[in-house]
């Protein structure tokens, strides 16, 4: 992948060829402009939703609508605003399988025909529900069963409750007896386990608490993935000690499909069919950068130059999207320091270095750049952190941000209503604001 940019704008690479983005987009209102002048701006979420989905429409797609080829589908949201989509019924999961399929990692498990068990917020499994109960022509149920929550004949949709933190034990027993019916269906008591990692590590932790974390109660699952939303290094070192294989990091969104894959050793590579990567700095200097993706996989909404919000780095600091190292949060997430923008990704490396017992975090400000800031987190077995690692723990975020900073050791963090975790708020809670997610539904 060269990763070279045109006169166009549109990036040249060996998964894209500019030729080919053209033919899909000549007849398409919203780049009408753009191909009069022979040249393509970054495209924005708010220029996607204005006239939607007139600015989008075409004979070919109005025939795909009425055909049941295409159709309309929200991004899931994070704690982010939600951005109306067209596409192919089932084009989030057709690329999670096609790339499971061929993940170097992962490939075993979906050739010996393992069932996948996904955990992740409550709101995805409520779209499953919502898709199967419109198929079956009826209303969702209060409280979906497990032919409710399930995708396809291979893939289980397990929470059903908007905060993991706040689990019972009669949650735990349900969720843990479903994936033992999933393991108990293959011939090797194997399965698949999906994830967001913060949900995963909250039911490690209560199957623990509650006596539930033997072999026959949890069984082993033969592959985990993380893909829904950034985890922290802490909860990753976490898993992993906890189930004794490597977890796999998927990337991608709702509206592209995945991009990148991470390998057993963290490492990540680009998954770019029909795809082409730029990556534009989010600040004059800066080593952070924005992710501006080209997309003709969706052929009813190929996306041209579109800025996704997502921010990474890479190994030396380049604008090359073969050196990616790290998904390092939202662009509208990032903080402003005098030493220039700060990511999640930058906090969650200081909290890894410092306190590993540390699960989840927030870091809470009080104005602008200079006025205090606060990190409030919670630990994997609820004691405070071993002594000194507080005070260590504030200098080391008191440096990265350029604001005096303290820490505070709770119980419990709430979660957003979108069942997502916010590393960076208001001191009153108000979180930043920002536009659309990492991960989707089907």
């Amino acid at each position: 992948m060269d990763g070279t940019t045109t006169p166009t704008g549109i990036p040249h690479s060996d998964g894209l060829r500019v030729s080919e983005v053209l033919d899909c987009i000549r007849d398409i209102p919203v780049y009408r402009s753009a191909l009069e002048r022979n040249a393509f701006p970054i495209l924005e979420k708010p220029e996607i939703a204005r006239g939607f989905p007139g600015n989008w429409m075409t004979p070919r797609l109005a025939a795909a609508l009425d055909a049941g080829e295409a159709e309309y589908v929200w991004s899931t949201g994070t704690h982010h605003a939600r951005m109306q989509l067209i596409r192919p019924p089932y084009f989030l999961l057709r690329s999670y399988y096609r790339l499971w399929s061929e993940h170097p990692d992962l490939a075993k498990t979906w050739e010996n025909g393992c069932r996948r068990v996904s955990l992740t917020t409550v709101l995805a499994t409520e779209h499953v529900a919502r898709v199967n109960a419109r198929r079956n022509g009826t209303e969702p149920a209060a409280s979906p069963s497990p032919e409710d929550r399930r995708l396809d004949a291979r893939t289980l949709y397990l929470n059903l409750r908007l905060d993991p933190g706040r689990w019972d034990r009669a949650d735990v027993e349900r969720m843990l007896a479903e994936i033992r019916e999933v393991a108990s269906a293959h011939p090797d008591g194997a399965y698949h386990l999906d994830c967001s990692g913060y949900h995963l590590a909250h039911l490690v932790r209560r199957a623990e608490e509650l006596g539930l974390h033997s072999p026959e109660a949890f069984p082993q699952p033969a592959s985990i993935v993380t893909a829904y939303e950034f985890t922290p290094a802490n909860v990753r070192r976490y898993l992993a000690l906890r189930f004794g294989v490597p977890v796999i990091d998927l990337f991608g969104s709702t509206e592209l499909g995945y991009l990148y894959y991470g390998d057993r050793d963290g490492r990540y590579h680009p998954y770019l069919d029909r795809m082409g990567i730029e990556l534009v700095p989010v600040a004059p200097g800066s080593a952070i950068h924005s992710l501006i993706v080209t997309s003709i996989r969706n052929p009813y909404m190929p996306l041209v130059r579109y800025r996704s919000g997502d921010c990474v780095r890479t190994s030396d600091g380049s604008a090359d999207p073969e050196k990616v190292v790290a998904f390092c949060g939202r662009e509208k997430e990032l903080l402003e320091t005098p030493h220039g923008p700060v990511a999640q990704a930058d906090l969650d490396d200081r909290v890894a270095a410092t306190a590993p017992e540390v699960f989840l975090y927030r870091l809470e400000t009080h104005g602008g750049p200079g006025t205090p800031a606060r990190l409030r987190y919670t630990t994997f077995d609820g004691r405070p952190p071993a002594e000194g690692r507080a005070a260590a723990l504030a200098a080391a975020v008191t440096a990265l941000t350029g604001r005096p900073s303290s820490t505070e050791h709770t119980a419990h963090l709430p979660i957003g209503a979108s069942g997502k975790y916010a590393w960076l708020t208001a001191a009153d809670g108000r979180e930043p604001a920002a536009e659309a997610p990492r991960g989707g539904g089907a």
